[in-house]
């Protein structure tokens, strides 16, 4: 069993037990953005979202659940998952890397109106000045976002150019190497190596 907690807008706090392997099963499948029934024996069954879930932090078991009871006929917040579908011809064509700066969002609506994810298309990102904003999420109109409009939700990096990045240390070994033979040239009246050696002999 997995201690839990239930709570709502104007509801008092209550501590229950739920089956582990239970909870597993439909935590898998609605995550935190889809309406579960919780059946509480001998009281009526109540609709709410699985709000927290306390996880160890070695073995990813649930420790504890918090579970938000809500009204359908009031407005929620709610974490929804973004889910990223489609080619990017900036990736697969040019060999950039995606990058997903956020990868999921909050939103507010009615509970019967709360998706379950948000799917993002990055066929848009056709090159690396694209990227795609919050604003350019598609979402049902009864369902409001609460994030920045303008916040990046994915763009693509360009790849790394070797060669460019292996030019500058040639330049600077070069300009050492030329300041270095400057240093040791001989000094006036001073003879040169071949000619000392020379002298010697």
């Amino acid at each position: 069993m997995i201690p839990a907690v239930i709570y709502g807008h104007g509801k008092k706090t209550e501590h229950l037990e739920v089956p582990a392997a239970d909870f597993e099963k439909v935590f898998r499948k609605a995550g935190e953005s889809t309406l579960v029934t919780l059946d509480i024996a001998g009281e009526q069954p109540r609709t709410v979202v699985i709000q927290d879930v306390q996880k160890h932090y070695l073995k990813g078991y649930a420790q504890h659940v918090d579970f938000y009871e809500v009204s359908m006929t009031e407005k929620m917040t709610a974490t929804v998952p973004l889910v990223f579908t489609g080619t990017s011809i900036a990736v697969k064509a040019n060999g950039g890397s995606l990058v997903t700066v956020i990868d999921e969002i909050e939103v507010e609506c009615l509970p019967v109106d709360l998706p379950h994810e948000i799917q993002v298309d990055i066929s848009v990102l056709q090159t690396f000045d694209d990227s795609i904003l919050v604003k350019d999420l598609h979402v049902d109109p009864k369902v409001t976002v609460v994030n920045d409009p303008e916040e990046t939700v994915a763009k693509v990096n360009p790849p790394r150019n070797v060669e460019a990045d292996l030019a500058a240390p040639v330049v600077e070994d070069v300009a050492s190497v030329a300041v270095e033979k400057k240093e040791k040239a001989p000094a006036e009246g001073e003879a040169a190596g071949p000619e000392k050696k020379a002298d010697k002999k």
